[in-house]
């Protein structure tokens, strides 16, 4: 009989092999972690700060912490092997990173949609916007965005810490994948894999429906708008939301849900790259920073700042 504890450790190769790739990757990396953080920092701080942005920009808020958290789980250890050279991970280490990984990345496809009905509503139905989308609601949205997520990703997590390894133990990525997990393990994992195509469809094409029907109506109320200078400022900030929609869910799509799901090449590892580090950057600045309520409130808050500082 074999034991999953033959292997301790896996090798990730990482994002590249070449040493002067690996200190652009590395630069890239570091700027585009800072300006996740930087992004939704500050737009945690100010719909915080601001009592007009507290309830508008709620779902946004909990993007933001989610975002944080989703990039925090790979981002850090993969610049430490960039510095390090070293491209191992324990057992536990790579099962747990996994866990997180897929819990909220499910959870940001969830979240994503919510933000979608959230424009829906405010576009759509702005007199009603209050009534709507009030403080029970969007907790209890919320709250369900997040217990759905480690509901549906949890039991076929839990399945794969259950499967032996016994070598090989190189991963062809720069996080632990649950498709290239399944391969490395020395017995049949078609069990596993049929619940997690499933769970897959329900999540990505799933949370893109309403996503796509919520943005159809937000385009058909815009192109109602009478004034043209109205219309052109709704599409351009529709068109820089649905830029990003896009991007995350194609490459989300190709990467999870074609017909054949083995992973371990390098366009597998291009592709996560874009949704789960590029999205990431571009959706603080996309989503609220160009909003201008949001810049006027930024403005007031380092105005207050500079104004209240010793000289």
């Amino acid at each position: 009989s074999m034991n999953h504890t033959r292997v301790v450790e896996f090798v990730l190769l990482g994002l590249t092999n070449s040493h002067h790739l690996e200190i652009i990757l590395f630069l890239f990396l570091v700027i585009a972690y800072f300006f996740i953080l930087l992004g939704n920092v500050t737009v945690i701080s100010i719909t915080l700060v601001n009592n007009c942005l507290q309830t508008m920009y709620y779902f946004l808020r909990n993007v933001a912490l989610l975002e944080i958290s989703f990039t925090s789980t790979f981002i850090p250890s993969t610049l430490c092997s960039l510095v390090t050279h070293r491209k191992m991970i324990s057992l536990p280490g790579c099962f747990l990173q996994m866990l997180l990984f897929f819990c909220l990345g499910t959870c940001t496809f969830f979240h994503v949609a919510t933000m979608s009905f959230d424009r829906y509503v405010a576009i759509c139905h702005p007199l009603h916007y209050t009534t709507i989308t009030n403080k029970r609601f969007c907790l209890q949205l919320v709250l369900a965005c997040w217990a759905v997520s480690f509901l549906l990703m949890f039991p076929p997590t839990i399945m794969i810490v259950q499967l032996p390894f016994c070598g090989p133990n190189v991963m062809n990525h720069f996080y632990c994948d649950t498709s290239l997990l399944l391969q490395l393990s020395c017995t049949d994992t078609g069990f596993i894999e049929g619940p997690m195509l499933i769970v897959l469809i329900i999540i990505i094409p799933g949370t893109l429906i309403v996503t796509a029907v919520s943005y159809g109506c937000i385009v058909i109320t815009i192109l109602h708008i009478p004034s043209s200078t109205g219309r052109k400022k709704a599409f351009s900030t529709c068109s820089a939301h649905l830029m990003v929609v896009v991007i995350f869910y194609s490459t989300s799509i190709y990467r999870y849900i074609r017909p054949t799901q083995r992973g371990g090449q390098d366009s597998d590892k291009v592709l996560s790259f874009f949704f789960s580090v590029v999205t990431q950057m571009l959706n603080p600045f996309i989503y609220s920073l160009r909003n201008n309520q949001v810049k006027q409130a930024i403005k007031k808050s380092m105005l207050k700042t500079f104004s209240s500082s010793p000289r």
